[in-house]
């Protein structure tokens, strides 16, 4: 299936216009681009954030790190 594409009319200043060419320019890429692949990471981020999440999460139940019995005090740390 073949994704559609929208136009979108944006109203900025055109100090930030040129500066956003100059980036794109240095990117070999153009200003519209750079807006999508902004929109597209800014649509993403949430998704990535609850993975991030979700995977922390597992690790913290499958206990990957196993803590033993405390069997010093703090004076053995630092040998007082």
């Amino acid at each position: 299936m073949e994704k559609t594409r929208q136009n979108v009319t944006l109203v900025i200043e055109e100090d930030l216009l040129l500066a956003a060419r100059k980036i794109a320019l240095d990117r070999r890429t153009s200003v519209n681009q750079l807006v999508r692949e902004y929109l597209a990471a800014l649509v993403e981020e949430p998704r990535r954030k609850r993975l991030a999440r979700a995977r922390l999460r597992k690790t913290f139940e499958a206990g990957l790190v196993e803590v033993g019995d405390r069997n010093w005090s703090r004076d053995d740390l630092y040998d007082r």
